[in-house]
């Protein structure tokens, strides 16, 4: 008769551990396995931030030493001149002109999505009229479409209104209701609220865009929200439309100021780039963090991932 091997044990203890779903790090105590967490998710988070506190660094060192180093402490290369020589732009054009470009084209998509799209969410939510499912599926078709297909029928029509080196091509689709993602957001928000509450109105003599306005836009603000949010953080960071749209340097927006400070004939301004782009990033951070409770909430509410 053999003797009973000393693996074996083991393996019953492995086996025993895959049954019950338990890995090896369960038989360590419970502050070493925080421990052993905290320091994954710290080390995780590093790296996925690095980039960012990179561009901070570089945005504070001389031109000729931002690539000398990967580290992220300026020392003795600290300087404040980036700032102020991506302030005064290019040419006769200060960066401050390209802000207030941003600044109106995001206010204006967001006001106008938030307005065209939530109207469209109602219709298609609540009234009854002819072809409401079929136009409803063709407007998600719409979503599937790249945006480089719909580029050159919107460019021959926007040149024959004579909208071209203007802000219209990119603020007047925002109040007819183009961005089928924000329809469907909203769509799909109405849909949860109570059919008692608008027939209660109705019966009080209301008509659609008094329960519109006084029910569904107070009870919808975690959508508003959320559609608000993603509106200017696309918009804002957008470089291709307004790349195509806008030939004018006084109507440029931020993206297409920053890309004037690369030059492949020429020496390209990386610190004053960097510099520029460290302050564009501050109205999307703000913005985020001024609506962070209730994009959460429309997020969990509609179950938007």
């Amino acid at each position: 008769m053999s003797a009973p091997s000393p693996t074996r044990p083991r393996m019953a203890e492995a086996i025993s551990d895959r049954s019950t779903g338990k890995s090896g790090l369960s038989h360590l105590p419970d502050n070493v396995r925080t421990m052993l967490a905290h320091t994954g998710l710290l080390a995780t988070s590093f790296i996925m931030i690095y980039p960012l506190l990179w561009l901070m660094a570089s945005a504070l060192r001389v031109p000729e030493a931002i690539f000398v180093s990967p580290g992220l402490w300026p020392g003795e290369h600290f300087t404040l001149e980036n700032f102020t020589h991506g302030w005064e732009g290019l040419g006769f054009v200060s960066f401050s002109t390209f802000f207030i470009n941003s600044f109106v084209i995001t206010g204006l998509s967001v006001v106008g999505n938030i307005f065209s799209c939530a109207l469209a969410g109602y219709a298609f939510a609540r009234l009854r009229f002819p072809f409401r499912r079929t136009l409803f599926a063709l407007m998600m078709c719409t979503i599937m479409l790249p945006l480089h297909a719909l580029l050159i029928p919107q460019y021959i029509l926007f040149s024959t209104l004579g909208w071209l080196d203007t802000f219209l091509p990119l603020v007047v689709p925002k109040f007819l209701a183009t961005e089928a993602f924000f329809v469907f957001l909203f769509v799909q928000f109405f849909r949860a609220i109570p059919r008692e509450l608008s027939e209660a109105a109705r019966l009080d003599g209301c008509g659609h865009l008094q329960i519109f306005l006084r029910i569904f836009v107070p009870l919808s603000l975690p959508a508003i929200a959320t559609t608000a949010a993603f509106s200017f953080i696309w918009t804002w960071n957008d470089f291709l439309q307004p790349l195509i749209y806008l030939n004018s340097p006084q109507n440029y927006t931020v993206p297409i100021g920053l890309s004037l400070f690369l030059d492949s004939t020429a020496e390209s301004n990386f610190g004053a780039l960097f510099a520029m782009s460290l302050l564009s990033l501050l109205p999307v951070i703000g913005f985020f963090l001024s609506f962070q409770r209730l994009l959460v909430a429309g997020i969990a509410t509609t179950g938007l991932k």
